[in-house]
């Protein structure tokens, strides 16, 4: 893509003030055009190919799925598009699984407006996203002679179970907060410490804050 051509951003994040902030960013810049938004996961597949977006900003934290899983759906759908993911998480929480899943770059919504110009711009261009912080994280895993930690093995919505458990929520919270069934989010529960070797949700939030899962 030219650099006087008009990048195509497609935003699908929740809440609309989040949405609207996010578009009056990006009405500043004389080559970035908002195609289109969304505010669930199921609108953001179905309506991201019809705008004819070059770039999708999308939230992690999507009320009917995890953005994760969003974002693989996307990319099967359209390997093409450029996905920024956006997050109110730290990036040490997703950001390596976001990239992993095919992720052109990982930001949180504390990042300056003009670093978030800068990240659509980069991306747009081919090119990955990372902030210098986590790019030090990546370097340090290169070449890195140990083994993957047992969270690595979950699932996105067993990630995001452990650390909402972990973050002090319990299942009926956690169910609420995904629009799940209280023995849906029991069954993700059991079947992530069933895969770390965790007895209960105690043993599961000492884990998470010893490898620094949760703030």
């Amino acid at each position: 893509m030219s650099e006087k051509a008009s990048i195509r951003v497609f935003i699908a994040d929740d809440h609309a003030i989040v949405r609207e902030g996010l578009k009056q960013i990006l009405a500043e810049q004389g080559d970035i055009v908002v195609a289109g938004e969304a505010e669930n996961g199921l609108d953001a597949i179905k309506l991201v190919g019809k705008a004819r977006a070059h770039v999708m900003l999308l939230d992690i934290s999507l009320p009917d799925r995890n953005g994760i899983e969003v974002l693989k759906q996307v990319k099967k759908e359209r390997p093409e598009l450029v996905v920024l993911m956006l997050s109110m998480h730290r990036e040490d929480q997703y950001a390596i699984r976001s990239l992993k899943a095919g992720a052109a770059g990982y930001m949180t919504k504390q990042s300056a407006p003009r670093e978030l110009v800068i990240a659509i711009r980069q991306v747009a261009q081919g090119q990955k996203y990372v902030s210098a912080a986590l790019a030090q994280t990546l370097a340090a895993q290169i070449g890195a002679d140990h083994e993957a930690p047992p969270h690595e093995a979950l699932s996105d919505r067993e990630y995001q179970t452990l650390t909402m458990i972990a973050s002090g929520m319990t299942v009926s919270d956690i169910a609420r907060e995904l629009s799940l069934s209280v023995k849906t989010v029991s069954e993700y529960r059991a079947r992530l410490l069933a895969k770390m070797k965790l007895r209960n949700s105690a043993e599961l939030t000492h884990y998470a804050i010893r490898n620094q899962l949760v703030g």
